[in-house]
């Protein structure tokens, strides 16, 4: 959600950042696709500079990546455009994350898309009118039709394709939101006459820029994070 603060990050960090090594995931990853998460280390990510170690953890135990100490988002050095991106990620109770993609890291909250993570509890607390927050969204431009996300505790997995104007989103296999984003002509407005928070129309925003995973102040995991470039 819209509510998490600006994190600035040096411009030292991003000239550095070159195209990353191909990773080898203890998962073999679908016919295409390559790994984004080799399951052993953040080769491959970048964070916010302080104590990064605290703020998200590798389990190479089981293969995952966590949010364990509220820390900023992480981000794929690379960028990516046209994409399907595959990941499975679990909540803990109340979370609210998401997965972002074509963002810039300096400004995510505006400068880029969201998938929305989200406990479905939380909607329930949130009430009517926020549909285009819950778990699934295209985060404030397209509520999701179902929420087929398993509870809290329970492994989901999420694909999302991207293909200039196409953005497409499924849950555990079944399609809940799709957007043609040509359709956004207007700063501020959905395509349905409803307000949104870009400044922005999302036409006009990029069509490339990094992948991120959102720290909202509660724990979230993921893994398997395969991704096949179109």
């Amino acid at each position: 959600m819209n509510t998490f603060p600006k994190i600035l990050l040096p411009v030292a960090l991003f000239s550095c950042l070159s195209a990353p090594v191909q990773l080898m995931a203890k998962t073999q990853p679908p016919e295409g696709f390559t790994a984004l998460f080799d399951g052993e280390s953040m080769d491959g990510w970048f964070t916010v500079p302080e104590a990064p170690q605290k703020a998200w953890k590798v389990d190479s135990k089981q293969a995952t990546l966590g949010r364990s100490y509220r820390g900023g988002y992480i981000w794929t050095e690379k960028s990516y455009g046209d994409f399907i991106l595959q990941l499975e990620y679990k909540i803990s109770r109340h979370c609210n994350s998401g997965v972002f993609f074509r963002t810039d890291p300096k400004n995510p909250v505006q400068g880029g898309f969201e998938i929305q993570i989200l406990d479905s509890k939380v909607m329930e607390l949130l009430g009517p009118g926020r549909e285009k927050h819950a778990n699934g969204a295209l985060y404030d431009a397209v509520a999701p039709s179902s929420d087929p996300a398993k509870p809290v505790g329970k492994w989901n997995k999420m694909r999302i394709r991207t293909k200039d104007d196409s953005v497409r989103i499924w849950i555990n296999g079944t399609l809940v939101a799709e957007a043609d984003l040509s359709k956004w002509t207007t700063p501020e407005m959905n395509p349905d006459g409803s307000k949104n928070k870009f400044k922005t129309a999302l036409s006009k925003l990029p069509k490339t820029g990094h992948i991120g995973l959102q720290d909202h102040g509660h724990n979230v995991w993921f893994k398997n994070i395969f991704i096949k470039e179109l």
